[in-house]
């Protein structure tokens, strides 16, 4: 019987990590969740919503945003308004990014 040829050993299995410029997983697109604030109101006012209601945040406008895949944060940033033709459009400037070294 012939011998079988040995798959060759990839960044993980030598304790490394992996080459994320390398094949067709970084053209998967992902969804990045942009947190601003959250709201934490009772029930009874909940139920009372409605068009025009104003529901408080936690966060002042100008705090930092956070940016989850999943439930994993990776980064922080500050909002921002695109300017020209993107006018309106809103954007993150990111101000710190965790180390995905070990995925996402």
């Amino acid at each position: 019987m012939p011998d079988a040829e040995a798959p060759a050993a990839t960044p993980e299995a030598q304790g490394g990590t992996p080459n994320l410029s390398r094949g067709a997983f970084t053209q998967v697109p992902i969804e990045i969740v942009i947190s601003v604030g959250r709201a934490r109101p009772m029930v009874r006012d909940l139920l009372r919503l409605q068009r025009d209601s104003v529901l408080p945040l936690d966060r002042r406008v100008d705090d930092p945003v956070e940016l989850y895949v999943g439930d994993k944060l990776i980064a922080r940033g500050q909002l921002e308004e695109l300017e020209g033709e993107q006018a309106g459009q809103m954007a993150v400037r990111l101000t710190e990014v965790a180390d995905l070294s070990d995925g996402v």
